[in-house]
């Protein structure tokens, strides 16, 4: 959140649960304010939906804040829309949000293959947008289209975490499953290239379409294989089948994903065959964030039914940002990208956001492991302890 603002982040976290039960009370001078809207975009149905509503909620929860601050010169509206994370439903909404003159800004997208599939849309309409979940990196680096922002990191990030951290727990043979999307595409790519160095071997890599539902073919053959880990490059239902289906065909190895499957969704599908999945994703718990705290108890106070998830707190980040520019300069479309495209150094609830020369802001990969039904931290889990052992073969053992 800025550091020129007159009430700091800190204090304004801290005062987020009298400011929520008093919204009401601030609506009346806030009517007093031109009210500028600001696009939400993710996948509020489907298989990925937790994830999505997380965000939406996690923007809402940032917008209200903003709103009931006394010295704001705007009241900010959420225009929420569901792209699926089908890009060509992505694309519709893109291009409703963009061609929208009253719509200044836009958080912007979780899947992958609806970011890159809009980000056309978002440049021939001048929409300054922050994706707020998307990891491939093609979104920011195969493009120099100055509308295009991310605060959360890559996958690029993602796969060279996930190959040291695998290698270093002493797997070495790996089979990946991967949907064909960009996304699936990708996430292959950047493990691939950063396990060989490592010492770790691709037995067999399965591209498989998104919406595959049997899986009983790839995974004879893993069994067969008899790898140390399967390595998930998808999302949560590719993630969630694999897993169901591997514990019926009797497959010990190991289960690691990337951040695609590191949700609330992939928990409650896979049920206690979740126990011990490994996942890498570009954000740091809650508790390591000086304002983490803080922002969970204005969410719950706030009343939202559904988990911030992984994610929430990157649309947080993203919508504040947007938030602050807007402060600076006005409604205004092309000034409000030229605030965001200058970023440094900006005090948001996720750390300093620092955009590089394609918008792209510099972030550091984490593990988490999932435990008793949640994503934990590695080093905070009872796994990294030694009282739990991962329940996947490690050559060796």
């Amino acid at each position: 959140m800025a550091t020129d603002r007159k009430l700091p982040a800190r204090k304004l976290f801290n005062l987020a649960g009298a400011v929520l039960s008093a919204l009401s009370l601030a609506t009346a001078p806030a009517l007093a304010r031109d009210t500028v809207k600001i696009a939400f975009i993710g996948p509020l149905t489907g298989g990925n939906s937790a994830t999505g509503l997380g965000g939406r909620n996690s923007a809402a929860l940032a917008v209200d804040l903003h709103n009931a601050k006394p010295d704001a010169k705007y009241t900010y509206e959420l225009v929420p829309f569901d792209d699926e994370c089908k890009p060509n439903v992505g694309v519709q909404v893109a291009t409703k949000a963009a061609s929208d003159k009253s719509v200044i800004a836009g958080i912007t997208h979780y899947c992958s293959a609806v970011a890159i599939a809009t980000v056309d849309t978002y440049n021939r309409f001048g929409l300054p947008v922050v994706v707020w979940g998307a990891v491939l990196p093609e979104i920011t680096y195969g493009n120099d289209y100055k509308e295009i922002h991310r605060v959360n990191g890559t996958m690029i990030n993602e796969g060279k975490m996930a190959a040291e951290f695998l290698t270093k727990q002493g797997f070495k043979t790996f089979v990946v499953i991967h949907d064909t999307t960009d996304y699936g595409k990708g996430q292959n790519k950047y493990f691939a290239e950063n396990l060989k160095p490592k010492g770790g071997e691709i037995l067999a890599t399965f591209p498989v379409p998104p919406d595959q539902q049997d899986f009983t073919a790839e995974l004879t053959k893993v069994k067969e294989l008899k790898p140390d880990v399967v390595f998930i490059g998808g999302l949560t239902p590719l993630g969630v089948r694999v897993r169901s289906q591997m514990d019926r065909l009797g497959i010990p190895a190991q289960l690691a994903g990337v951040s695609g499957i590191m949700s609330a969704g992939f928990i409650e599908g896979a049920g206690p065959a979740a126990e011990g999945t490994v996942s890498f994703h570009n954000g740091a718990p809650l508790t390591k964030y000086a304002d983490g705290k803080a922002f969970m108890d204005a969410y719950a106070k706030a009343g939202y039914r559904e988990d911030p998830d992984a994610y929430g707190p990157f649309a947080f980040s993203a919508a504040n940002l947007i938030m602050d520019a807007i402060e600076k300069v006005g409604p205004d479309r092309k000034k409000v990208r030229d605030v965001l495209n200058t970023t440094k150094g900006y005090k948001a609830l996720v750390g300093e956001i620092n955009f590089d020369d394609h918008r792209q802001n510099i972030v550091s990969a984490n593990v988490y492991v999932s435990q008793d039904g949640k994503w934990v931290y590695w080093p905070d889990s009872a796994y990294a302890t030694g009282n739990k052992k991962l329940p996947g073969k490690v050559a060796g053992n």
